[in-house]
Parts: structure tokens; C-alpha cells; sequence
């Protein structure tokens, strides 16, 4: 069946195109090639979001676009704008993000029977659905929200490698310091209780992963040296975000329709318990949520400058540092698990970790914007990263997986990227792979990662079905448009070969 939104697309280059309808303010840029442009019900949504007032020149459409249910906005986007947040365009789990490490682990240095056992260990140390994770006391869970990943590595002893050097924004996504009162004032005290319980977990979200990934091809010789990465090396990557805290917090503050019936009831219970001293400013807030939820189909708009604007900001960005925290201590708990079931400490050296869920201000074409990025990463260039010591030569990191048991890529972002916001996509995207077999049940997906030589733990949900390759783009095929658009330089190429998933 045709697609009768391509009409409106104008070709720029092979791996370009402005997309714009009547209905639209503004335009948005694909930086994407015609085979990977995505289906009609995604386009509909670009164009909806496209549709409305405080948007800011363009809105970017990246390789791994893909329509969610139940989300306003699509996945794999980057909404801007100069007047206004809009928690509507992102997804619910603020600083849902990667992270990539570098190991003294080694294809010369451990065999295969070895990383079978520590995945076997693995599989309880870092936990999919699970009720309990690493306990922390109340008091930890506030600072952790108001101070960041530091009050993570103080209770803990996490002794990462570059823990807060090389994590987006020093782990800290306040720029002031905060006190415990202005984190009660914005996320209520029943959440951070249910938080005690719920650092280093994945997560059931289906496509939160830890995988242990090898280098199998080194493709900037320099740039590689420089970060430390070399042929044979075993990294881990961590996909997860900031839990049942972050998605609490932001549906208590955004039109958004619970997906759960603990989701309602523990969000109902939340309101109904919130003492806050900015009551007022919550109250107003409510009244527009509730006038969105009730049929406004414009998206919810909080005034950047505005009292309702910091408010939303404000438990943002307490969510997003337990985001950050959590990817911190499973990290830990992997380096704790390969001490105890080696005997050996693996040098967890931290190459960076990276949200691709966040709302920043920032400053594009010459204006201070608000950027919202929907499963889409930064990837700033070397110019604009010029207080790293690193990443101010080579540009920030961006890693681009796929599925669970095809290649990942390790990039940097260039210079050559303001058209996208400075943005890189986070994976490949769903849609149909035909040079992928496709799979119809459990028994076949381990069968096939099998073949591939991938061993894949856990797995007890139904929707991991969901993960298999021929269900994803071709990585190839998004990396060589990555490439093209100038978006990122690929460093190095990652196959997987240990997967634990929901």
C-alpha cells in the first residue's frame, strides 16, 4: 500500500529530505535514505507535532524514527523550540540512555567458559523485572536526585574509571546546588521511598540491555588509540534509564495516559500525598494537564521562563540523575560480580554515557533553544565539547546498536551536524530487515542467536520476540547515512556476544 505522505517529501540529497505538509508550521529534515523512511502512521505523528505553534525552524526526523503506541510524539526525533517545554514530545523515562565501558578484558584472556559463568551471575547482579534492586536509604535516594551520580559513588564505593568525567553533564543535570526541600517540592516523598529499592535494575521495558560487546573492527586507528579501544577488547554497554521513579514523576507532571494500573494508582497516590511549598504553581498545572487529557489535542505547553517551566525542569532533572546513578551501579555490580566469579578486577574505565531521553537547553543558530530529544543522543563536535580533554579533540561518543545480535557502532559527533541539532540516532529503528530471517517463537530466536554466535540470558518475557534483527533496519544501511549527513564518524565496529534482556 503507498505511502501517501512521500508526496510532501523534498529530496535534498540520497540521504536527506524535507518533509512538510499543509498542516505543518514547520518542515522537518529526514536524515535518513528512501529506504528507511518509515510508515505512514509515523509520518502522521511528525506531522502532528509539526503542526503546532513555539517550534523552533525545523524539527529532526533521525534514521531510527518509529511510531510507539500510546506516545504523542514519534520515536527518534529532536523537537525544538525557543519559547516553550513540551514533555509530550518525550518519552516517559527521562535520561533513558547508554552507556559503553572499556574493560582490560580480552578475546587472548578469557574463554568463553568464563564469560558463560559470569553471566550466569550476571543474570541475578543486574536484574530485569524485579521488585528489589540495591538498597539504598531515603536520605541517599534525595541526594542522588539533587547532587547526582557523586552521592551514588560516596555511598557505595563505586570506583568506575571516569565515572563523572565522562558521563553527560558530570552526572549532575543540575547547574545549581539543590536542597532536599526542592526535590520534595517537585517529586513526592512516596516516590523516592519506592526509589530505595530500585537502583541497578534494567528494567521490563523490553529493549533495556546489558550486553558485553567485542571489538571486531577498528575503522579510526587514531581516534580509537586516543579513547583506548583496540581489536579484541571486550566492552559493556548498558541500556536503561531512570525507572519506575523517572516515569512516576513525569506522569505526575504531563498529560500522558497510564499504561498500567499500578502506574495509576501509584501516581494517584502520589498527588494525593504531595506537600509541596509551589502547591499553586503545581495546582495551575494540573488544571492545564487535566484539560489536555480530557481531548486538547495541541501539545502541553509549560512556559519556558515561566514558574510551571522550572517546576517540570526541575523534577526532570532529579529523575534524570537517578537515571545516570542507576547505569552507575549496575556497573558497579558488574565489577563486584567479575571480583567474585573470576578472581579478577576488569578495570571498568567509564567511555561515556549518554542520555537519549532529555529536555537541554542549548544554543543552535545563533539562539539560546530548548531541545527535546526523543531516543535520539547528543553528538556534539569537537568544537562544542571544548571543556572535555578528550572529547574536545575527537568529538562526543555516540553508540549505535541494533538489534540484540547484530553490530554495534562506536562514533564521535562532527562539526557538520547543526541541521539535526547536534543529534545522532540510538539504534537503528524498528522495521522490516529482509536480509534477516524472521523468527515466530522463543525456541527459533535462541536457536538463531545461536547460530550467530550470541549467548542471550534471561529472556522470559514474551515481548523479546520483539528484539530479533528482522525486525530492526539494517545497521549498515542507518551507519552509512550517519556517515553522509556528517551526524557522526564511526570509530569502531562491536559485535555482540552476551546479551541479558527482559
Amino acid at each position: 500500500m503507498p505511502n501517501k505522505y512521500k508526496k510532501n517529501l523534498k529530496k535534498l540529497s540520497e540521504h536527506q529530505s524535507d518533509f512538510k505538509t499543509d498542516k505543518m508550521t514547520v518542515p522537518s529534515r529526514f536524515f535518513m535514505s528512501d529506504d528507511l523512511l518509515p510508515d505512514e502512521e509515523t509520518f502522521a505523528k511528525v506531522e502532528d507535532i509539526g503542526s503546532n505553534d513555539g517550534l523552533f525552524r525545523h524539527t529532526a526526523s533521525l534514521p531510527d524514527i518509529t511510531s510507539k503506541p500510546g506516545r504523542k510524539n514519534a520515536s527518534g526525533t529532536t523537537i525544538v523550540s525557543d519559547k516553550y517545554i513540551l514533555p509530550q514530545v518525550n518519552d516517559s523515562d527521562p535520561n533513558c540512555g547508554m552507556r559503553l565501558l572499556k574493560t582490560n578484558l580480552h578475546e587472548n584472556n578469557i574463554t568463553d567458559d568464563e564469560i558463560q559463568t559470569l553471566f550466569e551471575q550476571l543474570v541475578s547482579t543486574v536484574p530485569t523485572k524485579a521488585y528489589f534492586g540495591t538498597k539504598v536509604p531515603f536520605d541517599v535516594v534525595t541526594d542522588i536526585c539533587r547532587k547526582g551520580t557523586s552521592a551514588a559513588i560516596e555511598h557505595l564505593g563505586i570506583q568506575t574509571k571516569h565515572e563523572l568525567a565522562n558521563t553527560q553533564n558530570g552526572g549532575n543535570f543540575f547547574e545549581k546546588e539543590m536542597s532536599r526541600q526542592d526535590i520534595f517540592d517537585v517529586i513526592p516523598k512516596l516516590y523516592l521511598h519506592i526509589a530505595k529499592y530500585r537502583l541497578g535494575l534494567l528494567g521490563a521495558a523490553g529493549n533495556h540491555f546489558l550486553d558485553l560487546m567485542k571489538v571486531s573492527d577498528i575503522v579510526d586507528e587514531e581516534k580509537a588509540k586516543k579513547m583506548g579501544i583496540e581489536k579484541g577488547q571486550y566492552l559493556f554497554m548498558i541500556h536503561t534509564g531512570s525507572g519506575i521513579l523517572g516515569q512516576y514523576t513525569m506522569y505526575t507532571h504531563t498529560a500522558k495516559k497510564r499504561e498500567h494500573l499500578s502506574q495509576s494508582l501509584m501516581v494517584t497516590l502520589g498527588k494525593m500525598t504531595f506537600n509541596s511549598r509551589k502547591k499553586d504553581v503545581y495546582d495551575e498545572m494540573q488544571k492545564s494537564i487535566k484539560k489536555h487529557m480530557a481531548g486538547d489535542d495541541s501539545l502541553l505547553k509549560y512556559d519556558a521562563n515561566g514558574p510551571d517551566g522550572e517546576l517540570y525542569m526541575t523534577a526532570r532533572a532529579a529523575a534524570s540523575n537517578f537515571g545516570t546513578s542507576n547505569r552507575a551501579t549496575i556497573t558497579h555490580n558488574i565489577a563486584k560480580t567479575i571480583k567474585q566469579t573470576l578472581n579478577r578486577d576488569a578495570n571498568m574505565d567509564l567511555i561515556y554515557d549518554m542520555p537519549h531521553i532529555s529536555i537541554t537547553g542549548e544554543n543552535h543558530f545563533g539562539k539560546d533553544v530548548w531541545v527535546h530529544r526523543s531516543n535520539t543522543s547528543r553528538a556534539y563536535g569537537p568544537s562544542k565539547m571544548g571543556h572535555h580533554s578528550l572529547y574536545s579533540d575527537i568529538g562526543e561518543p555516540a553508540f549505535i546498536p541494533s538489534s540484540m545480535s547484530t553490530d554495534a557502532y562506536i562514533c564521535v559527533g562532527t562539526d557538520n551536524n547543526a541541521e539535526s541539532f547536534y543529534s545522532a540516532p540510538h539504534g537503528t529503528g524498528k522495521g522490516i530487515n529482509s536480509d534477516e530471517k524472521d523468527i515466530s517463537n522463543k525456541d527459533e530466536l535462541f536457536a538463531k542467536m545461536e547460530e550467530k554466535g550470541v549467548h542471550l540470558y534471561n529472556a522470559k518475557s514474551s515481548i523479546v520476540l520483539n528484539q530479533d534483527s528482522a525486525r530492526y533496519k539494517n545497521i549498515h544501511r542507518v551507519i552509512e547515512g550517519v556517515e553522509a549527513n556528517g551526524i557522526a564518524h564511526v570509530v569502531a565496529k562491536m559485535q555482540p556476544v552476551s546479551v541479558i534482556v527482559y
